[in-house]
């Protein structure tokens, strides 16, 4: 088979029409290139040139391949600077994974980085929860992940990503919509409650958990479910009232009030960023120091 060092040097004979201004095109001398045409001719079956004393001129066979071994050299040209690019992080893809509740704002944010800082690499979403998330950053086939700590595998790093607070999501005309101060938990107390699903939804269920078991509340579960905009869905029904992260609020959701919960502590609802510690992904070291940059 034929070498692209020799397409390179038919090329050059083709343009030129002309050995010696083709060698020296080349930095080559005359006598090797002319071997080198000849091989490929060989290689070929075919003649290439109709060469006399006085002048080169393409066979029709000649004309035909010079289109060819052009397109083939741009290809080879085009395929190592894509390998180039792919090795300093500039191209190739990321497979990111998240959270439902995530895509409301910290998504967004990301991928507006990830947009700037690497136009050409393309980011591959995957809406999964926290549990499946952790599962496939180990085994590979995710890269990033925006899940909910904490993170106990040591062979994955974790980053704080984002802190929210807490909001009572409440339907219209509920005596709990009434008031613009933050709500104490004591008002869920003996009330219907669409909670979240302590396996799908498992951060959330043990947080709201948390949060009731230190206010001494006990609201009556009338539902679990474990997306928020199925919970927020349910709420709107009259089916009872729900705590939501406040990204939550953006899907404006007809017929629910959103209030301030007094809760203990600044932004209770935690979200990292998570990718295992041996991936060797160009593009997702280049995207993580971009996260870090001020």
């Amino acid at each position: 088979m034929f070498t692209l060092t020799q397409l390179t040097n038919f090329v050059a004979v083709a343009e030129e029409l002309h050995f010696g201004r083709a060698a020296e095109r080349l930095r080559m001398t005359q006598p090797p290139l002319s071997r080198q045409i000849q091989l490929l001719e060989h290689e070929l079956k075919v003649r290439l040139f109709d060469r006399t004393n006085r002048s080169v001129r393409l066979t029709p066979a000649g004309r035909a391949f010079l289109v060819e071994a052009r397109r083939l050299l741009q290809q080879a040209d085009h395929a190592a600077m894509s390998v180039r690019q792919v090795s300093s992080g500039e191209a190739g893809s990321i497979t990111l994974g998240f959270t439902a509740a995530s895509a409301y704002a910290t998504l967004g944010r990301l991928l507006e980085v990830a947009r700037a800082a690497l136009p050409d690499v393309g980011i591959v979403l995957r809406e999964m929860v926290t549990r499946d998330q952790v599962r496939a950053l180990a085994e590979g086939s995710l890269d990033l992940g925006l899940v909910r700590p904490p993170v106990t595998d040591p062979d994955l790093e974790e980053r704080p990503a984002d802190r929210e607070a807490l909001l009572a999501a409440i339907p219209d005309g509920h005596p709990l919509a009434e008031g613009d101060g933050p709500l104490p938990l004591a008002e869920f107390d003996g009330r219907p409650f669409i909670m979240y699903s302590p396996a799908e939804a498992r951060y959330f269920h043990e947080l709201v958990i948390s949060l009731f078991r230190q206010a001494g509340v006990s609201p009556v579960y009338a539902q679990y479910l474990s997306q928020v905009h199925s919970i927020l869905a349910l709420v709107g029904c009259g089916w009872g009232v729900a705590l939501v992260p406040a990204a939550a609020s953006r899907l404006r959701y007809a017929g629910l009030t959103f209030r301030p919960v007094d809760v203990p502590g600044p932004g209770p609802v935690e979200l990292s960023l998570t990718w295992r510690r041996s991936n060797d992904n160009p593009a997702l070291a280049k995207l993580l120091r971009h996260l870090d940059a001020p």
